[in-house]
Protein backbone atom coordinates (compact mmCIF):
# COMPACT_ATOMS: atom_id res chain seq x y z
CA UNK A 1 0.00 0.00 0.00
CA UNK A 2 2.88 2.39 0.97
CA UNK A 3 4.85 1.75 -2.26
CA UNK A 4 1.35 2.38 -4.55
CA UNK A 5 1.22 5.51 -2.61
CA UNK A 6 4.68 6.51 -3.37
CA UNK A 7 4.81 5.46 -6.75
CA UNK A 8 1.05 7.80 -7.13
CA UNK A 9 3.06 10.82 -5.54
CA UNK A 10 6.40 10.63 -7.45
CA UNK A 11 4.15 10.44 -10.80
CA UNK A 12 2.12 13.50 -9.44
CA UNK A 13 5.68 15.31 -8.81
CA UNK A 14 6.68 14.07 -12.51
CA UNK A 15 3.58 15.48 -14.16
CA UNK A 16 3.86 19.22 -12.60
CA UNK A 17 7.27 19.25 -13.39
CA UNK A 18 6.86 18.54 -16.71
CA UNK A 19 4.10 20.96 -16.94
CA UNK A 20 5.91 24.25 -15.42
CA UNK A 21 8.79 23.48 -17.59
CA UNK A 22 6.89 23.31 -20.87
CA UNK A 23 5.53 26.76 -20.16
CA UNK A 24 9.23 28.00 -19.63
CA UNK A 25 9.78 31.54 -21.92
CA UNK A 26 12.22 30.63 -24.93
CA UNK A 27 13.62 33.60 -26.90
CA UNK A 28 14.82 33.27 -30.22
CA UNK A 29 17.60 36.08 -31.49
CA UNK A 30 17.70 37.04 -35.55
CA UNK A 31 19.84 39.37 -37.05
CA UNK A 32 22.90 41.05 -36.40
CA UNK A 33 23.61 44.63 -35.03
CA UNK A 34 27.25 46.01 -35.19
CA UNK A 35 29.00 46.80 -31.87
CA UNK A 36 29.95 50.28 -30.74
CA UNK A 37 33.72 49.26 -30.72
CA UNK A 38 33.15 48.12 -34.84
CA UNK A 39 31.62 51.54 -35.06
CA UNK A 40 33.87 53.77 -33.36
CA UNK A 41 36.54 52.58 -36.27
CA UNK A 42 34.18 54.27 -38.73
CA UNK A 43 34.41 58.39 -39.47
CA UNK A 44 31.91 59.88 -40.59
CA UNK A 45 32.12 62.21 -43.47
CA UNK A 46 35.86 60.33 -44.12
CA UNK A 47 35.06 56.54 -44.25
CA UNK A 48 32.99 55.24 -47.51
CA UNK A 49 31.16 52.33 -48.01
CA UNK A 50 33.99 50.26 -49.10
CA UNK A 51 35.72 50.79 -45.66
CA UNK A 52 32.01 49.82 -44.23
CA UNK A 53 31.83 46.81 -45.66
CA UNK A 54 35.52 46.26 -44.72
CA UNK A 55 35.44 46.66 -41.45
CA UNK A 56 31.52 45.93 -40.32
CA UNK A 57 29.79 43.93 -43.05
CA UNK A 58 27.47 44.22 -45.44
CA UNK A 59 24.23 44.45 -44.16
CA UNK A 60 21.47 41.98 -45.32
CA UNK A 61 19.35 44.92 -46.29
CA UNK A 62 20.43 47.95 -48.18
CA UNK A 63 18.34 50.69 -49.55
CA UNK A 64 15.65 50.18 -51.76
CA UNK A 65 18.10 49.71 -54.72
CA UNK A 66 21.22 48.83 -54.93
CA UNK A 67 23.95 51.75 -53.71
CA UNK A 68 21.20 52.15 -51.17
CA UNK A 69 21.87 53.56 -47.59
CA UNK A 70 22.63 50.33 -45.08
CA UNK A 71 20.35 48.98 -41.93
CA UNK A 72 21.44 46.39 -39.61
CA UNK A 73 18.71 44.74 -37.94
CA UNK A 74 18.98 42.50 -34.75
CA UNK A 75 15.38 41.21 -33.18
CA UNK A 76 14.82 39.22 -30.08
CA UNK A 77 11.71 37.62 -29.66
CA UNK A 78 10.06 35.42 -26.47
CA UNK A 79 7.89 32.88 -26.58
CA UNK A 80 5.57 31.94 -23.47
CA UNK A 81 3.82 28.64 -23.51
CA UNK A 82 0.65 28.85 -26.22
CA UNK A 83 0.69 33.17 -26.02
CA UNK A 84 1.47 34.92 -29.43
CA UNK A 85 5.33 35.49 -29.63
CA UNK A 86 6.26 38.97 -28.77
CA UNK A 87 9.15 41.21 -29.72
CA UNK A 88 10.72 42.24 -26.64
CA UNK A 89 13.75 44.44 -28.20
CA UNK A 90 14.63 45.33 -31.57
CA UNK A 91 17.83 47.39 -32.62
CA UNK A 92 17.95 48.92 -36.19
CA UNK A 93 21.44 50.65 -37.36
CA UNK A 94 21.16 53.02 -40.27
CA UNK A 95 24.13 54.03 -42.09
CA UNK A 96 23.56 56.69 -44.76
CA UNK A 97 25.76 57.75 -47.50
CA UNK A 98 25.97 60.97 -49.60
CA UNK A 99 26.32 61.19 -53.52
CA UNK A 100 29.85 60.29 -53.22
CA UNK A 101 29.53 56.91 -50.82
CA UNK A 102 31.17 58.72 -47.97
CA UNK A 103 29.36 58.58 -44.74
CA UNK A 104 26.77 61.09 -44.00
CA UNK A 105 25.18 59.74 -40.55
CA UNK A 106 25.34 57.01 -38.57
CA UNK A 107 21.89 56.49 -36.76
CA UNK A 108 20.53 53.51 -34.07
CA UNK A 109 17.20 53.14 -33.31
CA UNK A 110 14.93 50.77 -30.84
CA UNK A 111 11.78 49.91 -29.59
CA UNK A 112 11.67 52.87 -27.19
CA UNK A 113 12.13 55.53 -30.21
CA UNK A 114 9.02 54.86 -31.37
CA UNK A 115 5.90 52.95 -32.23
CA UNK A 116 6.46 49.31 -33.98
CA UNK A 117 7.87 49.17 -37.32
CA UNK A 118 6.52 45.93 -39.05
CA UNK A 119 9.48 44.45 -40.87
CA UNK A 120 7.53 42.72 -43.52
CA UNK A 121 4.17 42.32 -44.53
CA UNK A 122 2.84 39.34 -46.21
CA UNK A 123 0.04 40.87 -48.33
CA UNK A 124 -1.56 39.59 -51.29
CA UNK A 125 -4.10 41.48 -53.37
CA UNK A 126 -6.29 38.77 -55.10
CA UNK A 127 -7.62 40.28 -58.21
CA UNK A 128 -10.47 37.72 -57.92
CA UNK A 129 -12.46 38.87 -55.15
CA UNK A 130 -16.45 38.33 -54.98
CA UNK A 131 -15.83 36.44 -58.22
CA UNK A 132 -17.28 32.68 -57.60
CA UNK A 133 -15.61 29.96 -59.63
CA UNK A 134 -17.94 29.56 -62.55
CA UNK A 135 -17.83 33.59 -63.32
CA UNK A 136 -13.74 33.23 -62.55
CA UNK A 137 -14.36 30.22 -65.45
CA UNK A 138 -16.57 31.74 -67.95
CA UNK A 139 -15.13 35.30 -67.78
CA UNK A 140 -12.07 33.97 -69.63
CA UNK A 141 -13.89 33.06 -72.99
CA UNK A 142 -14.18 36.39 -73.83
CA UNK A 143 -10.37 37.47 -73.53
CA UNK A 144 -9.42 34.41 -75.84
CA UNK A 145 -7.51 35.98 -78.65
CA UNK A 146 -7.37 33.54 -81.81
CA UNK A 147 -4.35 34.98 -83.08
CA UNK A 148 -2.00 34.30 -79.72
CA UNK A 149 -2.44 30.66 -81.28
CA UNK A 150 -0.57 31.64 -84.11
Amino acid sequence: MFAVFHRAKATLCLTVFMALTACAATYQNHGYVPTDSELAELIVGVDSRATVDDLVGAPTSSGLLGGGDYYYVRSRVRSFGMFRPEVIDRQILAISFDDTDTIANIERFGLEDGKFVALSRRVTDSSVVGNGFWRQILGNFGNINPAEFF
